[in-house]
């Protein structure tokens, strides 16, 4: 539902918010969602677990930032979810609170589940219906509660390493940093359909992060296009950092 009162064609019965599925919560589902995240939950842990973090290079770029401000806006490859969420699920220590957002619809209900198990924080928000409402949710987040939203620049849906403009953006409003990062496995493969790295058992696991990136408040078209290109530049050399300090 629009402010204006107005339904925009999305439809949900769950958190009061309105989403494109149709799909109602019955107890058959609840069920089915009781059963599946405990299992998806024990085979997240047993694959971190069987994972060796063999260093982290730039970890003094993460101290800087919260220094700052007591939230940031981490920024990695679509791909390199796996081990750079968890590096940063296992600084709660340093009052970092991470966040995704998950849409609010029945369907993102598991996803929510798991990312509260996980130690996350969950942002309700449709990332896929509009950039602007999604922006919205990820700067109440941010600046409000002082959750830290994860971006994925290039997205679930591509194109593969092409930073969009949405991570800048939130920055520039919030006036919190980008802090670029990504992860290297000694062995690991590639999840077909969208080349996810699915590190093998065993793998060592190197994270490298880069210095936090502010981004001014006021900034034309043609600067946060040159921004785009520099943090595409810099979620690639850090993946070659990573690279290379798997071979020292």
């Amino acid at each position: 539902m629009t402010d204006s009162g107005r339904d925009d064609g999305l439809r949900n019965t769950l958190y009061r918010r309105l989403t494109r599925s149709g799909r109602r919560m019955t107890a058959a589902r609840r069920l089915l969602y009781a059963i599946a995240v405990p299992v998806g939950l024990a085979i997240i842990r047993l694959w971190w677990a069987s994972c060796r973090k063999a260093k982290v290079v730039g970890v003094e770029h993460l101290q800087a930032a919260l220094q700052q401000a007591p939230s940031l806006v981490p920024c990695f490859w679509h791909q390199h979810q796996g081990f750079c969420a968890k590096y940063l699920l296992d600084e709660r220590a340093r009052g970092l609170a991470v966040g995704w957002l998950i849409s609010p619809s029945v369907d993102g209900e598991i996803g929510a589940m798991l990312v509260r198990r996980v130690g996350g924080r969950v942002i309700r928000g449709a990332s896929s219906h509009t950039g602007a409402r999604a922006l919205r949710d990820y700067y109440l987040a941010l600046v409000q509660e002082n959750i830290s939203p994860v971006i994925t620049p290039d997205g679930p849906r591509g194109p593969r390493f092409k930073f969009k403009p949405g991570a800048i953006l939130l920055a520039q409003m919030s006036g919190r940093p980008m802090l670029p990062m990504a992860y290297a496995a000694s062995r690991a493969s590639l999840i077909k359909w969208d080349k996810f790295v699915l590190p093998w058992p065993g793998s060592r696991i190197v994270i490298a992060i880069g210095p936090p990136r502010y981004v001014p408040r006021v900034v034309d078209a043609a600067h946060i296009e040159r921004l785009q290109g520099e943090m595409q530049a810099e979620l690639l050399r850090l993946y070659g950092v990573a690279r290379g300090a798997l071979k020292s």
